[in-house]
């Protein structure tokens, strides 16, 4: 489990697939089993609030985002107009992404990435710049031949999961390369 405090009432939490089993929990769970799912978002928001040193109470909104293949991302927010000692609201939405898409902090990290993608065969695609953040798109058909969990473990090297779907980053964010990003960039940025 990865923590990132993203404000005085915001963190993120990801979790891998592995992490979730290891809990005990399968993908399926979440979606059908919905007191086993709440249970799990309680364990870990006292976790997380521990470790960040946050006190959680009132109304508290986790965004549950499931990424394919990647984990699950949590966002939480504490509404701080409603912050009440006696009692913790949890409000839960659940979403699910099909795309593999990584947001990285610094093009620098893109092309570390990019070099290492294209030593173990990784080729393809697309890169966008997007409100102080690069983005790559992977397409699902070059991922079909490579083991997803270490692909998802280079990539968290030098990235993170995204929520932002290609359709988003095609309408609001700047193409940087298309297609062919990692050979583009492994190109132009010899290491």
């Amino acid at each position: 489990m990865r923590l990132e405090r993203l404000g005085v009432n915001k963190f993120k939490i990801f979790l891998t697939f592995d992490d979730l089993e290891e809990r005990g929990f399968s993908r399926e769970e979440l979606w059908y089993d919905f007191p086993q799912a709440h249970r799990l978002f309680q364990e870990m928001l006292f976790e997380a609030s521990e470790e960040l040193g946050i006190d959680l109470d009132g109304v508290i909104l986790v965004q549950v985002h499931l990424l394919n293949a990647q984990g699950m991302l949590i966002v939480v927010t504490q509404d701080l107009d409603y912050v009440d000692d006696e009692f913790i609201e949890m409000k839960v939405t659940l979403d699910e992404s099909k795309e593999f898409i990584f947001s990285f902090a610094s093009f620098e990290s893109v092309i570390g990435l990019c070099h290492r993608l294209h030593r173990i065969g990784v080729s393809g695609g697309d890169i966008y710049h997007m409100e102080q953040q690069y983005y790559m798109h992977l397409d699902e058909q070059q991922l079909t031949r490579l083991n997803r969990e270490d692909l998802i473990a280079i990539m968290s090297e030098y990235s993170s999961p995204s929520t932002v779907t290609s359709i988003r980053l095609q309408e609001y964010g700047k193409e940087i390369v298309k297609r062919n990003a990692i050979e583009e960039v492994v190109k132009y940025f010899a290491s």
